[in-house]
Order: C-alpha cells, then structure tokens, then sequence
C-alpha cells in the first residue's frame, strides 16, 4: 500500500504537469485564433485561383501545346508530400495524416514513390521504416510565410519539369474547426483540368489580355504555390487546435487525477490517524492495568 509520502509525492507530480499542460493550452490557443484568421483570409483567394484556372484551360485551344504542368504522362512514377507537425503532444493530428498517407501508398499501384516530407514528425516516422524520403522540410512552422510555400513549389515543379516525377500529390490535415481536423489528399501536378458534364457549372467566357497561353504560363506555377501555402497554413491552423483540444482534455485529466489522489491520500491520513489513537489508547489502558495491579 502506498504511504502519505508516496501520495503527496504524486499530487506534486501531477499538479506539475497540470501547469504545463494548462500553460500549453494556453499558448496553443493564442497562436490558434491568428492562423485561424490567416486560413480563413486564403480559402477565398486559392479557391477563386481555382476557378480562374480552371476556366482558363478548358477555353484553351485545344489543336495548340497544353502547358507543362498540364500534360499528363504514363507511368506514373509518384512523389506524395506529407505535411505533418514538428512536435507532439497534438492528439492524434500526426498519426492521422501518417495512416492516411500508407494507405494511399499501399493502394498505389505507381511502381516508383517518392516522399516528401514537410515536418519533424512524418520525418522521423518514415525515416525510421526505410521509407525513400527525397527532401524534408523541418523547423520553420513558427515563422511559415509564402517563401516556404514558393520555395517547396518551385523544388516540386522542377521535379515535375525535369520528367524525375510523373504525379504530385499533397497529403495534409484541412482545419474544419478547433476539434477537428480532417486528413486529405489533392493532386498538386499535373494540374487537374475543370470538370466537364452533369452537374459542373458551366465555365465563364472571360475576355483575355493578354492571351490566355500568355497567362497561364504566369498563373500555373503560381496557383501551384498558393495552394502549397494554403495546405501549409491548413496544417498548422489543425495543429494549433488538435493541441489545445489535447491539452484541454489533459488538464481535465489531470484534475481528476488529483481529486482521486487527495481522497485517497485522506482516507490513508484518517487510518493512520487511527491507528494511532488506538495504540495510544491500548498503551494507556495497558498503563492503568499495571498500576491497579
């Protein structure tokens, strides 16, 4: 049975944590209501890059050379970016898009893939299962800016230029709200064309200055980039918020603990407490017996 010492020694113990945890929820959720903002101020933005695009290419010339980013080849030789968190202590944030990821690999039936990984966490995971990882991003989430976006874009569009890769694809976790956190995948390269048939709208006639192939060349790459940041700022939003949900639930925890503690420790103060009041009382009648004797 454990004794006072021991008991008092684990409500320290767990109060501890239960600062650092309240601390870390605090910190989380700081840092949560600004890159919520940052997400909801890009969504419009990347969102109506894509229809442009999308209207772009399907009024393009058809007889004409489609783009490079356009142009769908055999294959394919696969390269996936897994967009993960540099640290932990997040739920179940980084095992999500990890799962999400093998599964996508083991359903591929590309005979060559290639990872690459933006975060600590999906860094190590795969590192330590042999898995081929061709670049790795890492330590840059508290200061994220449009520079990390470009610089990853313009690594993967080289990749996809130079004919290394056949097929781009983002793995990442979308910011639905501060709970939850929605693990998915998108084809970054080539760039998928608008959808056509039942139930698509129908594309905008706009009139172009200057041509549409002129703008295209400029818009590509960069709806490429913007919607790497856009992936980028959706993850970090999550992670801000799959770790204040966290470390809300374990401070919750750790209250109950603390509460099942002191009762267990009062309980123990109260039997020793009488343990000792009847040693106390057995010597003292022990005491009266001798001396009537």
């Amino acid at each position: 049975m454990a004794t006072l010492r021991d008991i008092r020694r684990r409500i320290r113990s767990v109060e501890s944590t239960q600062k650092i945890t309240r601390a870390m929820k605090l910190v989380a959720a700081a840092k949560l209501r600004r890159a919520q903002e940052r997400i909801l101020a890009a969504r419009p933005y990347a969102g109506k890059m894509a229809e442009l695009l999308g209207n772009l290419v399907s009024s393009a010339d058809a007889d004409e050379a489609p783009h490079p980013l356009l142009i769908q080849r055999a294959g394919p030789r696969r390269q996936i970016v897994i967009i993960t968190a540099d640290r932990g202590l997040a739920g179940a944030f980084n095992s999500n898009i990890v799962r999400r990821a093998l599964d996508f690999i083991r359903q591929s039936s590309a005979p060559d893939v290639t990872l690459v990984v933006v975060g600590k966490k999906g860094r190590d995971f795969f590192r330590r299962r042999g898995w081929p990882i061709k670049r790795a991003m890492i330590g840059f989430w508290d200061g994220l800016a449009y520079t990390h976006a470009t610089e990853l874009g313009n690594y993967l569009m080289q990749q996809y230029l130079d004919g290394e890769v056949d097929e781009v694809h983002l793995i990442y976790n979308e910011f639905r709200s501060v709970a939850v956190q929605r693990p998915r995948r998108e084809q970054l390269l080539p760039i998928p064309r608008a959808e056509t048939g039942e139930g698509s709208t129908t594309p905008v006639d706009y009139i172009y200055e200057p041509a549409p192939d002129a703008i295209l060349g400029d818009l590509l790459p960069r709806h490429v980039r913007t919607q790497i940041f856009r992936a980028l700022m959706e993850s970090l939003a999550g992670e801000y918020g799959a770790r204040m949900t966290a470390m809300e639930a374990a401070t919750k925890n750790a209250k109950d603990m603390i509460e099942v503690l002191t009762i267990q420790y009062n309980k123990a103060r109260q039997e020793k407490i009488t343990k000792e009041l009847l040693d106390i009382v057995g010597g003292a009648e022990a005491l009266t017996q001798g001396a009537e004797a």
